[in-house]
């Protein structure tokens, strides 16, 4: 989940704006005074929002320079009552990305920030596989459950976690799932795949791993 830090001194709307974007899918921490703004920098954000005058003694070119100083990729959307060319030169030439002017609606809003994550966060954004409340990183062979807590599978369990997942519905007899965990030159007994089975579903018992009686199993 992205992180947008929303800087307004306007209540009203930055209450709106946070609810809107919150339904967007997005973590929204505001900001209604631009010193407190500042004190925040440092702490993780994927986008900045910046209102260019604040009520306080600090304004959106003084927060933009500070984040430029710590972070030159961070993203930064101005927004400003001021229609005026001089405003959206000087906001381009500090670092910003883009620039609102108000009245803006928030659906507008929304949909600018939507493309500018989209920009520069495609080739870094993690692509999980999702069941139930389970996030799935397949290349850092990661789980996350409740709360993203990692979830500590074994090798085995993480095998069989992916071959399940990416073959939902499908039924596996034990050897098959042997091959495709233990490998074609495994021998011992097919019992191995229960012991596993039983250990996967203790570590993740959202995952409705049924089995199909006197042959395998597949997640449903």
């Amino acid at each position: 989940m992205y992180t947008i830090c929303f800087v307004e001194d306007e209540v009203d709307l930055s209450n709106l704006i946070q609810t809107y974007l919150e339904r967007s899918g997005y973590q929204v921490i505001a900001f209604t005074k631009g010193r407190d703004a500042l004190n925040y920098i440092g702490g993780k954000v994927d986008l900045w929002i910046l209102d260019i005058m604040l009520g306080d003694d600090v304004n959106g070119y003084d927060i933009i320079k500070a984040i430029r100083e710590q972070d030159e990729d961070v993203p930064v959307i101005f927004t400003s009552a001021r229609d005026q060319d001089l405003d959206k030169i000087l906001g381009l030439e500090l670092g910003s990305d883009d620039y609102i002017t108000k009245p803006y609606s928030s659906k507008e809003l929304v949909l600018r920030v939507n493309k500018i994550l989209k920009r520069v966060y495609k080739d870094t954004q993690t692509q999980y596989l999702c069941y139930d409340c389970y996030k799935i990183d397949a290349e850092k062979r990661i789980v996350l459950g409740n709360r993203d807590k990692e979830l500590k599978l074994t090798t085995l369990e993480f095998d069989l976690l992916l071959l399940l997942l990416k073959n939902k519905n499908k039924c596996f007899s034990r050897e098959e799932i042997l091959d495709a965990v233990w490998g074609k030159d495994y021998f011992g007994t097919d019992r191995v795949v229960d012991d596993l089975v039983r250990r996967l579903r203790k570590k993740m018992p959202k995952l409705n791993v049924n089995a199909v009686y006197g042959y395998g199993y597949r997640l449903s």
